[in-house]
């Protein structure tokens, strides 16, 4: 990973047209090529970013990172203070807290509670950003994505977001959408999840603890 603090102005082309005045910010720079521009004061939500695969092509002073997809993002350095490079090695991936795992099991057994006639076709589907919870058909046989997570908030809308434009670039999962399901919806993620058509559900957990222990009871 490459991380490099500068003086920099940032424009894009491609969806729509962005400008981020000369400021100081942080330029990540994944392994996969994915790049990333941050600020201090933005939370963890890139101000920026072009996911892998990119080419970058890199001058003196101007970056020009651009796609198959005909987008194109121009970092123009004024003022380098650090540039460093560190290989991370393989990460064991995330290890979610027990209830948001639990969660994730019982929907992978009851996938119908989400929607009528899903089913189950893969838990944590591979994809070269990292894998989707559940990837599931609907009764029509179109693909479904399925994001569980123990509270739902904007970054987890963010997360499938992204998960959904990779699955989308195989012929073979088209078409395909999204549902984020969790105990809780914050208000500002529902309204950025229906923005992007992504059905936001909140699930009863303890409901299907019960159902799981009924099942359970049925076959001792």
């Amino acid at each position: 990973m490459r991380l490099v603090i500068a003086r920099c102005s940032v424009d894009y082309t491609g969806r729509l047209t962005a400008h981020l005045p000369e400021a100081i910010r942080l330029i990540m720079v994944k392994a996969d090529g994915t790049l990333a521009i941050h600020s201090d004061g933005n939370a963890s939500k890139p101000l920026n970013w072009m996911v892998a695969p990119n080419q970058i092509e890199t001058d003196e002073g101007r970056w020009v990172v651009s796609n198959g997809k005909g987008e194109m993002l121009t970092i123009h350095l004024n003022e380098v203070f650090e540039d460093v490079t560190h290989v991370l090695g393989d990460d064991p991936g995330l290890q979610k807290d027990g209830v948001e795992t639990h969660l994730q099991e019982l929907l992978a057994a009851r996938p119908w509670v989400l929607e009528e006639g899903l089913v189950l076709l893969r838990r944590e589907y591979p994809t070269d950003i990292g894998p989707i919870d559940l990837l599931c058909a609907d009764g029509d046989g179109n693909t479904v994505a399925v994001e569980v997570k123990r509270r739902g908030e904007i970054d987890g809308v963010t997360q499938i977001a992204r998960y959904l434009e990779r699955l989308g670039n195989d012929p073979r999962l088209v078409p395909v959408r999204g549902i984020l399901a969790a105990q809780s919806i914050t208000p500002q993620a529902r309204v950025m999840a229906e923005a992007a058509g992504i059905v936001a559900i909140e699930v009863d957990y303890d409901g299907l603890r019960e159902a799981e222990r009924a099942d359970l009871r049925l076959f001792d």
